[in-house]
């Protein structure tokens, strides 16, 4: 069942997301999810900021994984070593680049949610901040976004058996009440 309260959290079953005005960077949270490109390598935005929050040792732990493996594809999520940020992991998901929709974004941006949401599990993590994924370069139009994360999250935490508590840390003002509007 699915209610919103608050404006603010929506609650499933015994857990919950919320959605929260701030800097994913400082987040205390088992697992901060890092928009990431298909190399995991340090970028720009949110990418950029988990990386350099995070320290050397993020980095490092990107490049070791991506050593043994091909680049990953929109809607895979990994994990590594969450450095100095305020986390035990970053997980690593990469949304798709719009193309209009036509092209399998909504499906690879929910599984982009939602084997995040799975890779935390498998981890045995209870929280997870998350971005809005694939909303800012990538070009992802934010309402459609917001719609098509909270059905994902809302699914993935159904099934999940340590996962209880999701946030979606927006930085931005318009970007924050895009997503209350979403919720509602």
């Amino acid at each position: 069942m699915l209610f919103l309260m608050n404006h603010e959290e929506i609650r499933i079953g015994s857990s919950v997301i919320k959605i929260v005005r701030g800097d994913i960077t400082q987040e205390r949270a088992d697992a901060i999810v890092n928009a990431t490109n298909a190399s995991l390598r340090p970028g720009g935005g949110v990418c950029g900021a988990i990386h350099t929050a995070g320290g050397p040792a993020v980095t490092e732990d990107c490049r070791r994984v991506m050593a043994d493996r091909e680049p990953l594809v929109p809607g895979e999520a990994i994990a590594t070593v969450a450095g100095d940020l305020k986390a035990r992991y970053v997980i690593h998901a990469l949304g798709p680049v719009w193309h209009g929709g036509e092209q399998g974004e909504p499906e690879a941006l929910a599984s982009a949610y939602r084997t995040s949401i799975e890779t935390a599990d498998k981890l045995g993590l209870q929280s997870v901040a998350f971005p809005s994924i694939s909303t800012g370069i990538y070009g992802y139009p934010l309402m459609a976004a917001a719609h098509v994360a909270l059905r994902a999250l809302r699914l993935a935490l159904e099934r999940a058996h340590s996962v209880r508590e999701v946030r979606v840390v927006l930085f931005d003002a318009d970007a924050y009440e895009i997503w209350l509007g979403a919720a509602r």
